[in-house]
């Protein structure tokens, strides 16, 4: 009788979460192969890199140390940042809140079910549902792409974020003028909030404010829960569902594929307007780029 073949997924997840693994060549190099292959198998096998995996579940952990009373210094450390500020923007990115404030659950929206299990162990819930990998790397791009413009925007002084520099600029009539950097960011982040509202039969939300120090934190939660969205809708196989806004004069029938498609189609034009007005302030013109995005998420550069 011969031993079973080893579970050769469960040894790179191994490789990618073990503590002494603080890069990308020492995961591969556990894993006894290239730093190529190993990033591209975790990615193609887990539906995530290797790095992206590691920060997710590093941050989970942090969550459950600081509401079990682990100051933040010693919790940033043990998730592998080198500073306490590092560490704040990050998890204020993941959970939508400062790590000042204990976070309701510790887990992370995950597309293995790959989560951290206190005290030191790992938890596989059941496999959640990707959508098909055209429309996650979309969605997923988009959002990663929106906190990358505020994150930089952020770097700037705020008087410019709000100074008008393209008057009567609009992207969508009835949307109001979109004149300024604060404005159009602001505007990203709004648009999901919306039809999230419709989606989840929640009251359509205040306009979020120009203060990026705001926006910043608010993005990241919306964005979650618009990713978490779409994986229910193609859970339900509800794409070509419908829903009737009786707000609008006179009601309006929405079909659930059309409404995801405008979100990407008009997040993706307000990127752009975004990035064109950012890049005057030194943001690269191609930072936006699918094609780098996805080798940055596969840990290839």
């Amino acid at each position: 009788m011969t031993n079973p073949e080893p579970d050769r997924l469960r040894e790179l997840l191994d490789a990618v979460l073990d503590e002494r693994h603080q890069s990308l060549d020492a995961m591969a190099g556990a894993a006894h192969t290239t730093r190529f292959h190993f990033a591209r198998t975790v990615s193609a096998r887990a539906g995530e890199s290797p790095v992206a995996m590691r920060r997710r579940v590093m941050l989970e952990r942090a969550a459950w140390q600081l509401r079990a009373g682990t100051p933040v210094i010693e919790a940033a450390v043990a998730a592998g940042y080198e500073s306490a500020e590092g560490f704040s923007r990050a998890f204020a990115r993941a959970f939508g809140h400062p790590p000042s404030v204990a976070a309701a659950a510790h887990w992370l929206p995950s597309p293995n079910g790959v989560h951290f299990h206190p005290p030191t162990s790992l938890w596989v819930h059941e496999q959640e549902v990707q959508v098909n990998p055209l429309v996650e790397q979309l969605i997923r791009h988009d959002v990663d792409d929106t906190a990358e413009l505020i994150a930089f925007a952020a770097t700037l002084d705020p008087a410019e974020l709000v100074r008008v520099t393209r008057p009567g600029q609009i992207v969508l009539d009835g949307a109001g003028e979109e004149g300024s950097i604060a404005d159009v960011l602001a505007n990203l982040v709004y648009a999901r909030l919306v039809w999230l509202a419709a989606f989840e039969g929640t009251v359509i939300p205040e306009e979020p404010e120009r203060d990026l120090a705001v926006l910043a934190p608010l993005n990241a939660a919306v964005s979650a829960r618009w990713l978490a969205c779409v994986r229910d809708i193609e859970r339900r196989g509800a794409w070509g569902d419908r829903f009737v806004d009786a707000l609008c004069e006179p009601p309006e029938s929405f079909v659930v594929s059309s409404v995801v498609a405008h979100v990407l189609t008009y997040s993706a034009h307000r990127r752009e307007l975004a990035r064109g007005m950012l890049v005057a302030h030194g943001l690269a013109r191609n930072s936006g780029d699918p094609i780098l995005w996805l080798r940055q998420q596969r840990g290839e550069g």
